[in-house]
């Protein structure tokens, strides 16, 4: 069986091709192809201006992605599309898109949780079993385990997500959108020397970021007012631009350590599983790798192709629930922005 997945739940416009062979085995990415809006350094991606450029780009990158793995139509047996969580205009112009495609070509549709996509492809390219889920992104930041045929949240940011957390710093320090204002924040606190204090906000199983940043942009504007950096009240320590983003990274992924490392005790788990856009940060990956360690567990994440919103992803979920007799129909086809990952009844796992 092959699906054709659309994503565009934010800036990022996916599409791609997945192949189930029939007498089991691992699935085969036939395409897996991205475009992405690029705001100005200091704006971020508004919703309207998004949604345009998903609506320009997506016929000519389901061509691309067709072509790329030697497709045609009549090989195709539906077409999967986000149907949330999300931002509302991104979603509905690539919902409009996946109608269009289902009704020209005569296949079945396949609304997918945007969540579960990532749950799903990471354990499908890292081959981890049934690990704790670390989900980190710029719209959600969830701990997550599998029990009876649900994603079970077990903890979660309470405000905004740990991505909007370093995207929104980007944007105070006019940190480049390109390729992705997190990954320019990474390059730039490799670079960092010296911990600043900033609030650590742990609530049990769920965590807050809107304080840190509070926080952290005060530190950004003082900074502002002396380029040449400025001398922590603490330590006297000469401050910099690549300090502060070595500081918000270590504070707040050292919370995202601890309640994935509660979670694990609680379930009894060894594995680790960290999927969505910020799970690409090799400093993250670093530091629950130690904390697996201390527990004789191991640790599983992917690079950027999967890690980042892509189309495979919601191409492969798509694919495990309409193997199931999962379909969307045509009248329900619509999209949401707020869409629970444990909404969705996993029926394709035991």
């Amino acid at each position: 069986m092959i699906a054709l997945g659309l994503e565009g739940s934010a800036n990022k416009l996916g599409i791609g091709l997945i192949l189930h062979p029939p007498k089991g085995g691992s699935a085969q990415i036939l395409s897996n192809i991205r475009h992405t809006f690029v705001s100005p350094p200091g704006e971020g991606f508004l919703p309207k201006d998004t949604a345009k450029h998903h609506r320009s780009w997506v016929v000519r990158l389901v061509k691309q992605a067709m072509k790329e793995a030697g497709v045609t139509v009549d090989m195709i047996n539906c077409v999967c599309y986000t149907k949330g969580p999300g931002m509302g205009a991104p979603l509905q112009s690539v919902a409009v898109a996946a109608r269009m495609l289902a009704l020209l070509w005569g296949k079945e549709l396949v609304g997918v949780n945007h969540c579960v996509g990532h749950i799903e492809m990471g354990r499908e390219i890292t081959g981890a079993l049934n690990p704790v889920v670390l989900y980190v992104s710029g719209g959600n930041t969830q701990v997550i385990a599998y029990a009876s045929q649900r994603y079970r949240i077990f903890g979660e940011a309470l405000d905004i997500a740990v991505g909007n957390c370093l995207d929104r710093f980007a944007r105070t320090l006019r940190i480049s959108n390109d390729p992705a204002p997190g990954y320019n924040i990474e390059q730039m606190a490799k670079k960092g020397k010296h911990l600043v204090d900033l609030p650590y906000t742990v609530k049990g199983m769920d965590c807050s970021f809107s304080g840190i940043l509070a926080s952290i942009d005060i530190l950004a504007e003082k900074l502002e007012g002396d380029p040449g950096g400025w001398r922590d009240d603490l330590t006297g320590e000469l401050i910099t631009r690549e300090d502060l983003c070595f500081s918000l990274q270590e504070t707040v992924y050292a919370m995202l350590v601890e309640i994935t490392e509660r979670a694990m005790a609680h379930v009894g788990s060894n594995q680790v599983l960290i999927v969505g856009g910020v799970g690409c940060n090799e400093r993250l990956q670093e530091m629950m790798g130690i904390m697996a360690r201390d527990r004789k567990g191991s640790v599983f994440a992917t690079d950027e192709r999967f890690c980042i919103d892509n189309g495979i992803m919601i191409a492969h979920a798509g694919l495990l629930a309409y193997r199931t007799g999962c379909t969307t129909d045509f009248m329900d086809s619509t999209c949401t922005q707020r869409f629970r990952t444990d909404e969705v009844l996993a029926k394709w796992r035991d």
